[in-house]
């Protein structure tokens, strides 16, 4: 997700924010559900009732994160209308949005802005960066144990797909597998995906995934067709990267995406424990 984007949307959710006398912060639903993109209220309350559930199954009382309250908003001609709306706690609102759809941008932002008690927009631009790492992180390995199954399946060799992996990377990066660990001082027993950046991951996973379509759509059944069918589409976003001024070789090793999946676990876990009430 982009700085910008981050800031805009952070600014808007701010704008939107509550405090009760007890400087308790506090959104409103109908706001809420304007901020998550959700057009019809019925359709939001279903949402809300989920996130109830969760906030039962989490141990926590619900009438402390949710509390119900009647609005009159103005009609047409002078006319007035009460409606049902709710105060929802930070964590209230974190539970909707963890009961939403993360692929839409709003919802992906608001997952990690309300499991952040901070206001510096530095906090939450890293905690969306994380996430975002930890998905796509997810994603290979998805991609990753299909095109596996799928090499296993046309070959009957379960060594082919390391060999294939291995080729794609030096495609790639220039380098092997191995090589790369060497030059990024990764053990040998890790896996060489669990310390590259957000975008040679998704680098990754993009070219395993053509493979896995182009296997399919051509019906390529040797081992070595596949590993060519893998060098050719890793050679294609190899480069895409290069004409857009990024070498993938070049990019440092971050954060051992274990240790940041444990860090983020745990935040979450004490941010689940102890909620603010209202």
């Amino acid at each position: 997700m982009k700085k910008e984007i981050i800031r805009n949307l952070t600014i808007d959710f701010e704008s939107y924010s509550n405090k009760t006398e007890n400087e308790i912060e506090f959104w409103f639903a109908r706001d809420l559900q304007h901020l998550l993109g959700y057009t019809e209220w019925r359709n939001f309350t279903k949402v809300i009732n989920k996130a109830k559930r969760s906030c039962e199954t989490a141990g926590h009382r619900v009438l402390d994160h949710f509390v119900e309250v009647n609005k009159m908003i103005d009609m047409p001609k002078s006319a007035t209308k009460d409606i049902t709306d709710f105060m929802l706690t930070r964590f209230a609102c974190y539970l909707v949005a963890q009961n939403g759809d993360p692929k839409k941008e709003d919802i992906a932002f608001a997952q990690n802005y309300f499991a952040v008690k901070t206001r510096k927009f530095e906090i939450i631009e890293q905690r969306i960066n994380d996430w975002e790492r930890l998905n796509a992180r997810q994603k290979l390995s998805l991609s990753e144990k299909e095109l596996s199954q799928l090499i296993y399946d046309r070959t009957g060799k379960d060594r082919d797909f390391s060999i294939i992996r291995s080729k794609g990377d030096k495609a790639l990066f220039g380098f092997s597998t191995r090589e790369m660990k060497s030059k990024l001082s990764i053990k040998s027993n890790r896996p060489l995906a669990d310390f590259l950046p957000t975008i040679t991951i998704k680098a990754k996973d993009f070219a395993t995934e053509i493979t896995i379509f182009n296997v399919k759509d051509k019906d390529i059944k040797t081992g070595q067709q596949i590993s060519w069918e893998h060098i050719i589409n890793n050679k294609g976003v190899r480069k895409l990267l290069l004409e857009r001024g990024i070498n993938p070789e070049e990019l440092p090793a971050e954060e051992d995406v274990k240790k940041l999946g444990r860090r983020v676990k745990s935040e979450d876990k004490k941010f689940l424990k102890d909620p603010e009430k209202l």
